[in-house]
Parts: structure tokens; sequence; C-alpha cells
């Protein structure tokens, strides 16, 4: 009736509730999942970079929208500087006077 020593009934290791191979193929599914989708931990390490550098960049560029803001405000209420700055950016000049440049 009971076959004890027969080879087909093999218990087969049970992992999670799937067998070994179940669960090596979904284990390799997550593994692909994590490392080659577009939401992968090396992409989003990527996009982590990316961001610091962006926000690096976007503080570059608030201090120099500042600094602008700071002349554009000194050349419209001074004409004595927005005259030096035509003059040394600009080469201007008045009609009885000569330039020399200097490098």
């Amino acid at each position: 009736m009971l076959d004890m020593g027969g080879g087909e009934n093999k218990k087969h290791k049970k992992i999670a509730g799937l067998n070994r191979y179940q669960f090596f193929i979904v284990a390799a599914l997550i593994a692909m999942l994590f490392f080659f989708s577009d939401s992968s931990l090396l992409k989003k390490a990527q996009y982590d970079r990316q961001i610091k550098e962006l926000k690096k960049q976007i503080e570059f560029y608030r201090a120099q929208i500042d600094t602008n803001k700071t002349k554009l405000n000194e050349l419209q209420s001074n004409k004595d500087d927005l005259e030096k700055f035509a003059r040394e950016n600009y080469l201007m000049k008045k009609e009885n006077e000569e330039v020399f440049i200097i490098e």
C-alpha cells in the first residue's frame, strides 16, 4: 500500500511557499526589475546626481541674477556709472578725446 522507499515521491524543499525553481525565477524577475527597468536603482542614483548638479546650477544663476540686478540699479541711478560702463565695455569716447587701450 504505502511505498516507503520509493524515489517517485521525493519531497521538494519549499522556500516562501514556492519550490526551488519557482523561487529562482521570481528572484530573477525581481532582480531584473530593480536593475534594468526605468525605475531601477542605478537610474535612481543617476537621477539623484543630476538633480544635485541642477540645484547647484540654480544657485549659481540666482547669484548671477542678484549681481546683475545690483549692477543694473547702479547704472540706472547714476549717470557717471553709466558713462564709465559704456567707456569700459563698449570703448565709447567723447568727441574731443582719445582712448588708449592697455592690455
